[in-house]
């Protein structure tokens, strides 16, 4: 080829795709993974559709008889209910406090750093020994009445977890005291990733602090805010221990709950097949709620 040049042509490759050989490597996790987990949740998720009682080796198939009992129960529908209602309110308040700490704590405070160790303190704490203290703390004559006794404050004395109102109050709060440091922790991970710049060049426009706050730094904790959210919003679905130790239920099945009610139903009553079928459903609501809340969350971003 005389006369010819020649062009050296460099062609990129992506990545090489991996050896299959190296998927053998996971064939033992695989096949665990499948006998712990996948295996165990397709049983039971067959038993939710029979009248099993946990014990029997025999029983029958009922086809959707158990949903049913849920959806038009009126016990099964107050927990439902009062599921939801925890769900909310333990999601906006623990998200609304865990902020205003962690702006609070996001500051040259000298004493920022013990403060950031206090509030994140009862995390660490298991959340069977955090509901009995408080539970021996609001008994009529506990802790919380006395101090109220003490400071003058007598006629604010209640029965926390006799009345159903102040039992539900009661266990939103408790949960928002121990959790919300976790959430302050979320933020100030935000609100450390924030360029500084942008708030001086804000404060140089003219803007405030809550206008700095709105527009700016909002904005950029989206990250943080949509796990927070995700996070409360599946604890709150799911609470369990704080509801049982504190109230048991009560009064008269006023702080029920579907994880409550799906105990009482396969380990007291001997129903475990609707007890499955209860936390089938629960399953079902945190799964719809998360992926919906995480889209709308990456919509917002998006745009």
């Amino acid at each position: 080829m005389s006369g010819a040049t020649r062009e050296k042509v460099t062609v990129r490759r992506g990545p090489a795709a991996p050896s299959r050989g190296l998927l053998w490597f996971a064939l033992p996790a695989l096949a665990f993974y499948g006998f712990a987990v996948v295996v165990p949740t397709l049983r039971g998720g067959a038993l939710a559709f029979t009248d099993w009682d946990g014990l029997s080796p025999g029983y029958s198939f009922v086809g959707f008889d158990n949903f049913v009992r849920i959806f038009s129960s009126a016990s099964s529908l107050e927990a439902l209910t009062m599921t939801f209602v925890f769900a909310l309110a333990i999601t906006v308040l623990q998200n609304g406090v865990g902020l205003l700490l962690a702006v609070g704590l996001h500051t040259g405070l000298k004493t920022r750093n013990v403060l950031r160790v206090l509030f994140f303190a009862p995390v660490v704490i298991t959340p069977v020994v955090v509901a009995y203290l408080w539970k021996f703390m609001l008994t009529p004559d506990g802790a919380v009445n006395s101090a109220l006794e003490a400071v003058g404050l007598g006629a604010l004395r209640q029965s926390w977890l006799g009345d159903p109102m102040w039992a539900a109050v009661s266990v939103v709060m408790i949960v928002v005291w121990q959790h919300a440091g976790y959430s302050m922790v979320i933020y100030l991970a935000g609100l450390q990733s924030i360029p500084p710049e942008l708030i001086e060049a804000a404060a140089v426009d003219g803007a405030g602090t809550w206008r700095r706050f709105w527009s700016v730094t909002w904005p950029l904790l989206a990250t943080a805010t949509t796990i927070n959210v995700m996070l409360t919003i599946i604890g709150g679905f799911k609470m369990f221990t704080e509801v049982y130790v504190l109230t048991g239920g009560g009064p008269g099945g006023a702080t029920e709950t579907l994880s409550t009610l799906l105990y009482k139903s396969a380990f007291q009553f001997d129903e475990f097949g609707y007890g499955i079928a209860l936390a089938l459903v629960l399953a079902a609501v945190v799964a719809v709620f998360s992926v919906a809340q995480y889209r709308l969350s990456n919509r917002k971003a998006a745009s």
